[in-house]
């Protein structure tokens, strides 16, 4: 549910009851207690196993007979989809984080700039990572932030134009840290974004493509989401504000016409969607921006700023919108 007082997706007062004289509710109550098991076991045996080598180790064939005497089959978990479900209901049941539980998964999100953290005893200076970046690991937790030298947080939707800007040294010369999730940014991602807004108090923007998509991303950063909704107190950033692109920008920057993308059915339903969330319906700035963008019915991406010039993004749009006030929230 929407949490008006604390701009968060919260985990409502709502309980699931569940019936062990049907097929369906048994295979659930029976995936909670394999999955219990093997996540006991690796603890037990100072293992630290990914969300996809539970998958694999859990997954097998159960035969049985059914009340008609025929000989049944059914699989632990269909996909891994499934078996990160039964992940998702024990954290709620226990009320202990996966990464707690020393549950690993796939990190993807990178970080670079005017910061130093403490990782095992060992300093690391993410402003000497040469061309690279610092990917985060999946317990950002574990990480001591030791020092930030920066005036602000860009997280930016896409890798490619993250690796442009780190190319450029665009955190040195503004004084920010920059951050990618890679598109749908993962829990690492959202909570180092949280932990700098929160400890140091640092402004955060995020720059998206001005469609659904990004703008939900967006809305991932700042008021969490309804799958994790339990753990919007640690990844949401209720002060995000979004950077662009917007919408309206295609006028404001006078974005050449054969970079607008024409938006699909899809796109403008999932824009109709955002309008319904509380989050977009409580701002008057999102609601224009999103019937903006369901009259108009186009797109386009952060690239497209790239027609004035590849130094335009970063030498001229992101410093004067950041100067001028001029992002939504």
């Amino acid at each position: 549910i929407w949490d008006e007082g604390r701009k968060l997706l919260v985990l409502g007062p709502k309980k699931a009851v569940r019936s062990y004289f049907d097929i369906g509710e048994s295979k659930k109550f029976m995936q909670t207690l394999l999955m219990l098991s093997l996540i006991l076991r690796a603890r037990r045996e100072g293992d630290y196993p990914t969300i996809r080598d539970l998958y694999y180790t859990g997954k097998h064939t159960i035969y049985y007979i059914d009340e008609a005497g025929r000989r049944r089959s059914e699989e632990t978990w269909d996909d891994q989809r499934e078996s990160n479900s039964v992940i998702q209901d024990i954290e709620v049941a226990v009320n202990l984080l996966r990464e707690h539980m020393g549950i690993m998964h796939d990190a993807k999100g990178k970080v670079v700039g005017n910061m130093v953290i403490r990782s095992k005893g060992y300093e690391i200076d993410l402003s000497r990572m040469g061309s690279g970046a610092y990917a985060i690991p999946p317990n950002v937790d574990k990480l001591e932030i030791v020092s930030v030298d920066a005036e602000y947080v860009l997280v930016v939707e896409k890798d490619a134009i993250f690796e442009r800007l780190n190319e450029e040294e665009f955190w040195k010369k503004n004084k920010c840290i920059l951050v990618t999730g890679k598109g749908q940014p993962d829990r690492s991602t959202r909570r180092i974004v949280r932990r700098l807004w929160e400890e140091f108090d640092l402004p955060v923007y995020v720059l998206t493509d001005a469609d659904s998509y990004g703008f939900y991303i967006y809305s991932v950063y700042r008021s969490g989401s309804i799958s994790l909704s339990y753990e919007s107190e640690r990844l949401a950033t209720p002060g995000a504000r979004f950077l662009g692109v917007a919408v309206s920008d295609i006028e404001r920057y006078r974005i050449p016409r054969n970079y607008i993308i024409k938006a699909t059915e899809r796109d403008i339903k999932r824009a109709k969607e955002l309008l319904n969330y509380p989050w977009f319906k409580e701002s008057k700035a999102w609601v224009r921006e999103l019937e903006l963008f369901i009259e108009r019915g186009e797109k386009v991406e952060i690239e497209a700023l790239s027609g004035h010039g590849f130094k335009f993004l970063s030498q001229t749009y992101i410093p004067e919108k950041i100067s001028t006030g001029s992002f939504i929230y």
